[in-house]
């Protein structure tokens, strides 16, 4: 067992939880009876929560006011300042509340092993200390024959930035150098020209309020100050395992950009004012040219969008219409198999084929036999009871993540065959159901990997009679 009896700890505290406790039972979606107790589980976070309340509807034609959700938010403060006097970010939990008022809380403290999930259920377990879905470690490949565009004219850029910026602060050649070596990467001769016209620090706009907007309309974008200059490799766009082993990186022979997560090539120096980063990639994909200017949306996980062939001509206005290559030269890498893709997992089957997803199934449960073999195939989901035989999941030898059912998993536990190449994997669960089978199943497969398991921790008290 991984319970621990209550501490001292101010979360650990029944007072703690009881307004809450109180706010379950009395607006809740039933109530407790002697045969039936009531049981329900949540999420509290130092920035939000998710608990099972069934709230008062507001009249008709008035929105919403932070009076009707006064108590709850109150109820719910009192655990946020105890998590954060314990410097917990969220914990889950559930409850069980007696007829009588008895009432207990078992806390599910988050594993360093376990990503955050949906409501109280955990997310990813990272089997793998430091382990990240292989788009993620996938680098950009050579492209030889790739050169700068002839748009590209660092001196035209300079003249024609300092007639638009005549008062701007430029960069001296001992703040590209740093730069430089901070980055660990040569500055291209474009981006020396802009921060030679203006190193866009706030400092330098002290007595002038009007300078950032000056320079955003004169050079089109929100450019970073020289400082903030970044390296937009797969590090810089960190997403959970559940989405990023979902991913697949392809890059078209037609594309211009690499579908990458990230690149050592790519140089992020500006915003499009939405979060989108604007980078100068020196890793273009067969199309492209050195030095082209991409957007990195900050909505994906993989790929960039071109936006202009040079910085020369993103400053002047030129972007081009181009949107990444079209001809993916094969059967799709990601197969989603259900009731409304594709049929059958005969038809996402191919050498090629990294990620097979087995969503809603409304026919006989399928055979992984023609998964078999497959030398690319790293991520198998499948949802719960769409399996015939759970054990064939052995037989998928280049597997790093695997996310199943708790009746499946209970099938590969039992026959000690879950694969232990695994780098990362996750319980997949139906949306009510009971966290604490689930939390089980996760901390066995947690510990077949001597990973840290999440802890249990029950706190008890008396709410009184409902209503006293």
């Amino acid at each position: 067992m991984d319970d621990r009896t209550s501490s001292s700890t101010s979360v650990h505290d029944f007072s703690t939880w009881e307004p809450v406790l109180r706010l379950l039972r009395d607006s809740g979606t039933r109530e407790p009876t002697a045969s039936r107790p009531l049981r329900v589980a949540g999420r509290i976070g130092r920035h939000g929560w998710s608990l099972p309340l069934r709230r008062r509807t507001t009249p008709p034609g008035r929105a919403a006011q932070v009076e009707d959700m006064r108590e709850e938010t109150e109820a719910v403060e009192r655990v946020r300042h105890a998590l954060a006097d314990a410097g917990v970010d969220d914990i889950s939990f559930t409850t069980r509340m007696e007829t009588t008022g008895e009432a207990a809380v078992r806390l599910l403290a988050r594993s360093p092993a376990v990503e955050s999930g949906l409501g109280a259920h955990p997310g990813a377990l990272l089997l793998v200390e430091g382990a990240v879905a292989e788009p993620w470690r996938r680098l950009p490949d050579p492209v030889p024959a790739a050169v700068p565009a002839p748009s590209a004219d660092p001196a035209l850029l300079e003249r024609t930035l300092r007639e638009r910026l005549p008062d701007a602060v430029g960069a001296t050649e001992a703040e590209l150098a740093h730069a430089q070596e901070r980055l660990g990467v040569p500055l291209p001769e474009e981006l020396k020209a802009l921060y030679r016209v203006t190193r866009s620090r706030w400092e330098d706009w002290a007595d002038d309020p009007d300078a950032p907007q000056r320079e955003c309309v004169a050079v089109g974008f929100d450019l970073f100050p020289l400082d903030d200059l970044y390296i937009a490799d797969a590090a810089s766009r960190p997403c959970p395992w559940r989405f990023a082993a979902m991913e697949a990186v392809v890059t078209p022979p037609d594309a211009a950009v690499q579908g990458l997560v990230g690149s050592p090539g790519w140089i992020a120096f500006g915003d499009n004012g939405g979060g989108d980063r604007l980078a100068i990639d020196l890793t273009p994909g067969p199309r492209g040219h050195v030095g082209q200017i991409i957007m990195i949306g900050h909505e994906e996980n993989v790929g960039a969008c071109p936006v202009a062939d040079s910085l020369t001509d993103l400053v002047m206005g030129r972007l081009n219409e181009r949107r990444g290559g079209s001809n993916t030269d094969g059967p799709p890498a990601v197969g989603h198999v259900n009731i409304r893709s594709l049929p059958g997992i005969e038809a996402a089957a191919h050498p090629g084929l990294e990620v097979l997803s087995i969503g809603v199934w409304d026919s006989e449960p399928l055979s992984l036999a023609p998964a078999m073999g497959l030398p690319r195939l790293r991520t198998l989901t499948a949802y719960p009871g769409t399996l015939a035989d759970p054990l064939e999941i052995a037989r998928l030898t280049a597997l790093e993540y695997l996310e199943i059912g708790p009746a499946e998993w209970r099938v590969l536990l039992d026959a000690g065959a879950v694969p232990r190449g695994l780098s990362a994997a996750a319980v997949t669960v139906h949306g009510s159901e009971d966290v604490l089978p689930v939390v089980s199943v996760a901390n066995e497969i947690l510990a077949l990997w001597d990973r840290p398991r999440i802890i249990q921790t029950v706190v008890r008290g008396d709410l009184g009679p409902r209503g006293g």
